[in-house]
């Protein structure tokens, strides 16, 4: 199982970011954000809740709990409109199990209704 640094540094690197633009959106130096990669400096409770916002992933995925990260795929390709497919997976992940079924049962039923 990869530890928190190396899960940031995939994900930045899956979204091809530089170390000083996730710096800037978390509010810290280049250099802190290096040393969390780095793995030099604990990664403080409210960087991985940000982060796990930044990326649309869950924090219990940044912590090895979940799978549920894609990877790096074509999912930022615009879908509908300005809504991409890794809106639509992340939107998917927010519901609780019995939203998914709902869901799951509706697409079953728009599909069948073609």
């Amino acid at each position: 199982m990869k530890e928190l640094r190396e899960m940031l540094r995939d994900l930045r690197e899956d979204h091809d970011l530089k170390q000083k633009t996730v710096a800037k959106y978390l509010d810290v130096s280049q250099q802190t954000y290096s040393n969390y990669e780095n793995g030099t400096r604990d990664i403080p409770i409210e960087v991985v809740q940000k982060l796990s916002k930044y990326y649309k992933v869950s924090t219990d995925y940044l912590l090895g709990a979940d799978s549920g990260y894609l990877g790096n795929t074509n999912l930022k390709n615009t879908y509908l409109g300005k809504i991409t497919m890794h809106d639509v997976v992340y939107d998917i992940q927010q519901l609780n199990a019995k939203e998914r079924r709902d869901l799951l049962k509706f697409i079953r039923f728009l599909k069948s209704s073609e």
